[in-house]
């Protein structure tokens, strides 16, 4: 590879960082709660209305933080709503995070077509957008510099909370309770660990993970709110989450590599290829890596 190539390689880095970023926000959070036993099928709505709330917050305070921080509530919010259904109404966890995913669709542009009249984006709901950083010498030592400084700030929380949710599962006393009602909420229970309450905190806390994405998407990557702009990434991250080997670092380098393949999908979109297929290439990929994963996983169950 000639160094022109490889500096064209490095410069599509800060695209791929990202991309990534709300899908391993949101699969950290899928993590966390898939540990527990309660898979957060809801992670698209949370997403969405993450999404929606950063904006219409952001927008009435004048205040990009107050956006983030409405993002992150309204997450943990409907983690708790999740949480309720599941324990509370007994309601079962996979229809229930389906049900969440459409209402948030359906609450998010009714909402938006109410205050402003239009399902899609709109100039009267611009948000404040979260800022970038720039890191100090660093930014000025080439192709280093475009690798690790200028990014989101939220680029930077999403690969820092990689190493500090691994340690929360495998080094804290939580963690490990947590991941022991995850395993086998009998056993926990007869350990005196209370079962309902770690489960319904760790899909708070999963919601407040997706929030954050969501807050993303509204205030990092544009700095409005449209119907549906999560597109689907919700699904992506609990593929990234399955891919990960339930691993906080395995989730991590799955998520890179769905968020490369969407990051390359939109840059070939203007090479000649039709965008209808370069579309098609973010949601192929995962459905690739399941499968492989799936037989690779039957391999080894039969070798045992």
């Amino acid at each position: 590879m000639s160094d022109i190539d490889f500096v064209g390689l490095l410069s599509f880095v800060p695209a791929i960082l990202r991309v990534t970023t709300p899908i391993l926000l949101a699969a950290l959070g899928v993590l966390i709660s898939d540990r527990a036993g309660v898979l957060n099928i809801g992670v698209e709505g949370m997403m969405l209305s993450g999404a929606f709330v950063g904006v219409v917050a952001s927008a009435a305070t004048g205040s990009a933080a107050a956006g983030l921080i409405g993002a992150i509530i309204v997450g943990g919010l409907l983690g708790a709503v999740l949480a309720g259904a599941v324990h509370i109404l007994k309601a079962d966890l996979i229809l229930s995070g389906i049900a969440l995913n459409i209402a948030a669709a359906a609450g998010t542009t009714l909402l938006l077509f109410l205050m402003t009249g239009d399902k899609g984006m709109s100039g009267s709901l611009a948000s404040q957008v979260l800022p970038k950083v720039t890191i100090p010498v660093i930014a000025d030592i080439p192709l280093l510099g475009t690798l690790l400084s200028g990014h989101h700030i939220l680029t930077y929380v999403a690969f820092l909370a990689v190493p500090g949710v691994g340690i929360f599962l495998t080094r804290t006393p939580l963690g490990l309770r947590l991941r022991a009602v995850g395993e086998s909420p009998e056993s926990a229970a007869i350990a005196g660990i209370n079962v309902v309450r770690v489960q319904v905190m760790a899909l708070i806390v999963s919601g407040a993970f997706v929030g954050t994405g969501g807050a993303f998407l509204s205030m990092g990557y544009v700095s409005w709110f449209s119907q549906d702009m999560s597109a689907g990434r919700g699904f992506i991250a609990l593929a990234a989450e399955v891919m990960g080997h339930g691993s906080a670092s395995g989730t991590m380098f799955a998520s890179l590599l769905l968020g490369a393949a969407e990051a390359i999908a939109v840059a070939l979109q203007g090479r000649g290829l039709p965008s209808e297929l370069m579309q098609t290439v973010p949601y192929i990929v995962p459905v690739i890596a399941l499968v492989v994963y799936a037989r690779r996983r039957q391999r080894l169950l039969a070798r045992a």
